[in-house]
C-alpha cells in the first residue's frame, strides 16, 4: 500500500494536533513534518519530500497563500491544500491562483479532510461543499450581469437525463448545493458509499476530474438549479 506522506502547517498548535490524530488512525497517510509558520514551511518541504501539505492561511512571518506561492514555484508538482475560516470567494481564488489544490473550512469533518487529502493526492483538486456553493453562485451572479446570449439567465434549467440516470441528477444537484457526501446520503436516505458511487459515475460520464468541475459545467449547461 502507497503511503501518503503529509507536512501540516498551522500556527494553532492544538488544531494543528486535532488534525494529526485525524490522519493518524488512516493506514495510508504519515505525518512526517508539522511547523507554524510559511518559513519553516520552506524548511520542511526542503528536508521531508512530502506528497501533501495542508497549509493554514491566517499565519506569521509569511501567510499560507505566500508560502504555496513560494512553494510551488520551487517544485510544481507540490500539492497543497490550504485550511481557512474564510469561505469568502476572494480568498478562495486567490488562494487557487497560487497553486493550491484544494480549499478546506476549518469546520470540515473528519471524513472530509480523509477524502480531500486522497483526491487531491491523486491529482485531483477539492473545495470545501460550503466554498463550492459560494463560487457557484458568485459564478452565476456575474453571468446573469452580461449581456451575453449565452448567459444563465437565458439558459433553460433541464436535467441531463441523456447524460446521468435520474438519481445521479439528484446527487449533482445537491452537489451544487453545497452539500457533502454525508448530507447527499442524508437528503436521499442512502449510504455515504453508494453516494461516493454516484459522484464517480458522474465525474465519468461529464469527463471531469471533480466534483467542482462537475458542478460547474452543469450550471453552465443549465442542468441544476442554483438558488
Amino acid at each position: 500500500m502507497m503511503t501518503t506522506k503529509i507536512v501540516l502547517i498551522d500556527d494553532h498548535k492544538l488544531f494543528r494536533e486535532g488534525v494529526k490524530r485525524i490522519l493518524d488512525f488512516e493506514a495510508s497517510f504519515e505525518v512526517v513534518a508539522e511547523g507554524d509558520d510559511g518559513d519553516t514551511a520552506v524548511h520542511l518541504i526542503e528536508q521531508n519530500d512530502p506528497d501533501v501539505v495542508l497549509m493554514d492561511i491566517n499565519m506569521p512571518n509569511m501567510n499560507g497563500v505566500e508560502a504555496t506561492a513560494e512553494l510551488i514555484k520551487r517544485y510544481p508538482d507540490l500539492k497543497v491544500i490550504i485550511l481557512s475560516i474564510h469561505d469568502d470567494e476572494n480568498y478562495v481564488t486567490h488562494a487557487l491562483k497560487t497553486g493550491a489544490q484544494g480549499y478546506l473550512l476549518k469546520e470540515m469533518d473528519s471524513d472530509a479532510l480523509i477524502e480531500a487529502i486522497k483526491v487531491v493526492s491523486d491529482g485531483g483538486s477539492y473545495l470545501h461543499p460550503k466554498v463550492t456553493h459560494n463560487l457557484v453562485a458568485e459564478y452565476r451572479r456575474l453571468s446573469e450581469t452580461t449581456d451575453n446570449s449565452q448567459s444563465l439567465r437565458a439558459i433553460e434549467y433541464r436535467k441531463p437525463l441523456h447524460l446521468l440516470t435520474r438519481r445521479e441528477c439528484e446527487v449533482l444537484q445537491l452537489l451544487a448545493d453545497g452539500k457533502s457526501n454525508r448530507g447527499v446520503a442524508e437528503s436521499l436516505y442512502i449510504s455515504e458509499k453508494t453516494v461516493k458511487n454516484h459522484v464517480s459515475n458522474i465525474l465519468q460520464k461529464m469527463n471531469v476530474n471533480d466534483r467542482t468541475q462537475a458542478v460547474v459545467t452543469a450550471i453552465k449547461n443549465g442542468w441544476v438549479e442554483v438558488l
